[in-house]
């Protein structure tokens, strides 16, 4: 199982969480106290954080989110034969239901980037693999600045052309 389809407790088992205090807006109770949430992955190493929020409990489901990106983005598995379940249950007559917020998304993408990676990144042959279409494939990382910019750079050291 990959690392972002962990349920959050799991997660967070595996994670070493700092707290710091940050400057920025939010007066004094910014200042004053250890809102700031940094987690590191330990079996991956991956970090994320998050300091934006007054609370720090927001910031720590923040910072969740963030390092389920970031796992999916940046630690790769080998791909299964076919699509996952969770993959079937989202994709309907090669379209592709998933909203950028949800809990959902960074494991589609990490789903999606071990097929891309075992086709060499040839988008149409990673989609066919995942019974979606090209385009359901490509929006799946559009959606995401951060998952679009690291399709682009794995597709570019394997020396394919830019998408449009």
């Amino acid at each position: 199982m990959h690392p972002a389809a962990l349920d959050d407790a799991t997660l967070l088992d595996d994670c070493d969480e700092t707290r710091t205090r940050r400057s920025g807006p939010g007066g004094q109770h910014r200042n004053k106290v250890e809102t700031a949430v940094v987690l590191r992955h330990r079996p991956t190493g991956i970090t994320a954080e998050a300091s934006e929020r007054r609370s720090q409990v927001e910031n720590r489901a923040v910072a969740v989110q963030r390092l389920r990106l970031r796992l999916a983005l940046e630690h790769r598995e080998t791909a299964g034969d076919g699509p996952s379940s969770l993959w079937r249950s989202r994709a309907a007559d090669g379209r592709l239901a998933i909203a950028i917020g949800h809990h959902d998304y960074p494991t589609l993408v990490a789903e999606a980037l071990d097929h891309l990676q075992a086709t060499g990144f040839r988008t149409a042959a990673a989609a066919a693999a995942l019974g979606v279409t090209t385009t359901q494939l490509i929006g799946l990382f559009r959606r995401s600045a951060l998952a679009w910019t690291a399709l682009t750079s794995a597709r570019a050291t394997a020396g394919l052309p830019r998408l449009a």
